[in-house]
């Protein structure tokens, strides 16, 4: 089963003079909570048993909704980076998990309609592939190598999702590095681009998992719940699907605001 927004961070602020050299400066205070909304497929919801599928219309519908709010969704590095500079309010991240072939023909011409810029998160151990780790459901196809230079090309942010979409609290050291860090070292060769962002297969998340990630260069990472785990490379995230009408969404926006604790290092 897969993986069932912003206001200006303050800068480090001096530490008082007390007359002791050796105090140093105040860690920078956490930012309140980047929103970020986490979809999938974008295509035929008739057979979805995971409600990770939206249709082409509700996309359009949802891009809409933040339009009129005075909202613009782009990418997660796009918004970290906004935000370190004060810039960030008005933006809200959009990440599309897998890397569905569908990206392309169904989400991609509704992001370019309103404006909006995206994060892909793919798996480059499946190129060409497909959803082989659903147990229900219909299997979908994943892009290939092709495809993913296409969406990079079209200005889309490329993350990694791993390798072959694995439970990284699972796995052993040897695979955690292969899922993590050479997923990183193909995607970049592949786009031609630093890739900054990682997903963790199906939300799930510990601090062996998000410490390998930030050591294998990784800018930020992206989860659900990350739980105690705060910072950076564990951004929350909501889960938007088909039914998340005008109103489901507004109370999303506000209650993930409420709810989230402030993020460390955003």
């Amino acid at each position: 089963m897969p993986a069932s927004a912003p206001a200006p961070t303050p800068a480090p602020v001096p530490a008082a003079a007390t007359g002791s050299a050796d105090r140093g400066r105040r860690a920078p205070r956490p930012g309140s909570v980047p929103w970020v909304a986490m979809y999938h497929s974008v295509g035929d919801c008739s057979d979805d048993p995971y409600r990770v599928t939206v249709t082409p219309e509700r996309l359009d519908a949802q891009l809409r909704w933040l339009h009129r709010r005075g909202l613009r969704g782009v990418g997660v590095a796009e918004l970290l980076a906004a935000r370190s500079r004060g810039a960030g309010r008005g933006l809200v991240g959009l990440t599309f998990d897998d890397g569905y072939a569908d990206f392309l023909t169904n989400a991609l011409p509704v992001l370019e309609r309103w404006q909006c810029g995206a994060t892909l998160f793919v798996l480059p151990g499946r190129l060409g592939g497909e959803n082989a780790w659903d147990p229900l459901g219909p299997r979908k196809p994943l892009l290939t190598a092709e495809g993913i230079r296409a969406a990079a090309g079209a200005g889309v942010e490329i993350g990694s999702h791993g390798l072959t979409h694995v439970d990284l609290t699972k796995a052993d050291d040897e695979l955690l590095h292969a899922e993590v860090a050479e997923s990183r070292a193909v995607l970049s060769e592949l786009s031609g681009a630093p890739v900054e962002g990682f997903c963790y297969p199906y939300g799930t998340v510990d601090q062996r998992a998000a410490d390998a990630v930030k050591a294998a260069g990784y800018g930020y990472g992206c989860a659900i719940d990350p739980g105690p785990l705060n910072g950076v490379h564990v951004l929350p995230r909501v889960h938007i699907g088909e039914n998340d009408t005008p109103v489901r969404l507004q109370l999303k926006y506000r209650l993930h605001r409420l709810r989230r604790r402030p993020v460390e290092g955003a």
